[in-house]
């Protein structure tokens, strides 16, 4: 049984909210994403170590209190791999039915 489809959506940019309307068989089902940015760069704070470790705990211990505080009307669904010296990691949301 398929459980999920991928849908790629070209130019999605930050912030914005997606519906997405799906039909199966006769039934109609909608959905509301979420796409958000969350900062992702260490290079500015001074107090931390400057070693890669730190920095990537750094990284992961502000996107955890990040997803924390969130909307808790929206679940996590994806957390997208951030490229290389990305100021920004994107997380994807749905709104909880």
């Amino acid at each position: 049984m398929l459980k999920d489809v991928c849908i790629p959506i070209p130019g999605f940019g930050e912030e914005e909210v997606a519906e997405l309307h799906l039909k199966i068989g006769d039934r109609h089902i909608s959905y509301d994403f979420r796409l958000e940015s969350f900062p992702w760069d260490v290079e500015d704070d001074s107090k931390k170590k400057n070693d890669e470790n730190s920095k990537s705990l750094e990284r992961i211990e502000r996107l955890k209190k990040a997803i924390n505080r969130y909307d808790k009307s929206w679940e996590l669904l994806q957390i997208f791999n951030p490229p290389e010296n990305a100021k920004y990691i994107q997380v994807l949301f749905r709104k909880k039915k």
